[in-house]
């Protein structure tokens, strides 16, 4: 079953400004002095995988194809992203892989200037399987750097988690990533008590015998069930103690606004990076903003208001130009609150799922 963009989700709808504001000036800086650099964009809701705490196996309600943006729109909504000081771009999903014009899509993204005629860097989340394949055209195309997603290396386990028995083409992907020569490589997992809590040591040496960093992710409450439970969450004071009963960990300054800590193993050169948005949140040094992949601006992960786009792109709103986009994105910003309030009472789930909010 399919669903439009405009009723796919709840969340409110925040509405697009008539007229221009004017010529953008300066950078993406919301109202509590955080500059903007990084967007996230989203593909494509759908996944080859259905892993258990972001969508379920059967009755999902995908985003009707002709929501989804085209890369045209795409490029044209980061080509005024750029302009406005976005120098990162991370392509996402669902499984942004699925994209039948992802060549394409790194291709043009690839190509866009900072301000400063600087490229910009263009990364990408994914769950590897389709790499093998489609890498040395993504590298050639541009792609500069990779998170892969795995979460346990048990066959069973993984068929359990993700409800598909993929395990060696994700093994593949990674083993295409390493032998690529993107750096840094880092793999993703999300750490679930009684799950795959009992790996995390076995994944770090998975990912430096690959030359990988590792990164282990509180568990969040974005799952389409919306059934996420605090209590079974395994949080990064647990991570570390685990961690450092088989490795000396040491902290490496200079986070920055990157969403993990990290720390270096046994001395270097390898480390391991912990994202705690649950128990350490780091909303203030946030930069970063999201683009869904049916054309709605978020300026937080967990956000239950949403910027539309595309009456700007499809209808004309605001002339229809750029400046009209560029006005859409400042009121993004200029929207966000100082903190996701995970750990707040009043705290209310995003209505969509991570897979239809991207990574």
């Amino acid at each position: 079953m399919t669903i439009s963009s405009r009723t796919a989700v709840s969340a409110a709808r925040a509405p697009v400004p008539v007229e221009s504001s004017g010529p953008a000036s300066g950078p993406l800086v919301d109202r509590f002095g955080r500059v903007h650099r990084d967007l996230r964009i989203s593909l494509t809701d759908r996944c080859s995988l259905r892993c258990t705490y972001c969508m379920p196996e059967q009755g999902n309600e995908w985003l009707a194809r002709t929501s989804i943006l085209t890369v045209d729109e795409i490029v044209r909504i980061a080509g005024v992203a750029a302009a406005a000081g976005i120098s990162t771009f991370r392509l996402t999903g669902g499984e942004p892989l699925l994209r039948r014009d992802i060549v394409d899509v790194v291709r043009r993204l690839a190509a866009l200037r900072s301000p400063d005629g600087t490229p910009v860097e263009l990364a990408m989340t994914t769950n590897g399987i389709r790499l093998p394949e489609l890498l040395p055209e993504l590298v050639d195309a541009g792609l500069a750097r990779l998170n892969i997603s795995i979460d346990t290396l048990r066959r069973e386990r993984f068929a359990e988690l993700t409800r598909r028995d993929r395990l060696d083409d994700v093994l593949a992907g990674i083993r295409a990533a390493q032998a690529a020569g993107l750096r840094p490589l880092k793999l993703n997992a999300v750490a679930m008590r009684g799950v795959n809590d009992d790996e995390l040591v076995e994944l770090v040496e998975f990912a430096m015998a690959h030359d990988a960093q590792m990164r282990f992710i509180e568990q969040m409450p974005l799952d389409a069930g919306h059934t996420w439970d605090r209590a079974q969450m395994v949080t990064r004071d647990e991570m570390l103690a685990t961690l450092g009963r088989r490795f000396a960990l040491t902290p490496v300054p200079g986070r920055g606004g990157a969403p993990a800590e990290r720390w270096e193993i046994d001395g270097g050169p390898h480390t391991v990076g912990v994202i705690a948005s649950v128990t350490a949140p780091f909303c203030g040094a946030c930069d970063r903003m999201r683009l869904t992949a049916d054309g709605q601006f978020r300026n937080c992960l967990f956000s239950n208001q949403e910027y539309d786009l595309l009456p700007v792109l499809r209808d004309g709103a605001g002339g229809g130009t750029d400046l009209a986009v560029d006005d859409v994105l400042r009121s993004c910003i200029a929207g966000k609150l100082p903190g996701h309030a995970i750990n707040d009472p009043s705290f209310l789930q995003p209505a969509r799922g991570m897979n239809a909010i991207g990574g």
